[in-house]
């Protein structure tokens, strides 16, 4: 019995029955314990959800080629790829972090990353929740369980109700539809990526101006 045995035995829960099974009394079940003898490892279950995704974090490359902002963008697409993945981790990672070795080790990167491209430290160290939030919650929208002919589906209902959109109550959205519903999730999601890195510089640069 130990801790990375729990974390083990949960991750192949995980993988052959969902999140959703992946309780204490399924565990000891699988370690053949009594579940109260896991509180001694495991906090309580969002404990266990956050140190799962840690595990899974493993396959996330931390370092790659390019220029800093190449790497930190490669670095959370890896990141938002394990989330994709497993949509009810990331529905968790929304509210819960996961606050493994892994994690860590991604957080520390991206921010050497930031102080590399020029960010000051505050600026690095308040912006690096915001770019992990961007992935985050773009798995939870992209997820897996959204089918390509859903996904679809979904842009066509959205480009109908802004084709009957009354022009004159909502210039703005008739105007821009096109552009509304344009890019895939991929490409969406490394320009929100350059957006927050943009801003960031930006702060950085208001805070120092003297």
């Amino acid at each position: 019995m130990t801790r990375q045995g729990i974390i083990d035995a949960a991750l192949g829960i995980l993988a052959e029955e969902g999140l959703a099974k992946v309780t204490m009394r399924r565990i000891a079940g699988v370690l053949d314990t009594g579940h109260a003898s896991l509180y001694v490892y495991v906090r309580d279950t969002e404990d266990l959800h956050a140190q799962i995704l840690d595990a899974m974090l493993a396959a996330v490359e931390l370092t790659g080629g390019g220029t800093w902002r190449d790497r930190v963008k490669a670095l959370l697409a890896g990141y938002g790829e394990v989330l994709r993945r497993h949509p009810e981790l990331a529905r968790m990672a929304l509210s819960t972090r996961p606050n493994g070795p892994h994690f860590t080790a991604i957080v520390e990167q991206v921010l050497a990353l930031l102080s590399e491209g020029g960010a000051d430290d505050r600026s690095a160290a308040w912006g690096v929740d915001l770019l992990l939030l961007v992935p985050t919650a773009l798995a939870v929208e992209h997820s897996a369980e959204v089918t390509p002919k859903r996904e679809e589906m979904r842009i066509s209902d959205v480009e109908a109700r802004i084709k009957a959109a009354d022009p004159q109550k909502y210039p703005n959205i008739t105007r821009l539809g096109a552009e509304l519903v344009s890019g895939d999730g991929l490409v969406r999601g490394l320009w929100a990526l350059d957006v927050v890195l943009d801003g960031i510089l930006a702060r950085t640069a208001t805070n120092r101006a003297p």
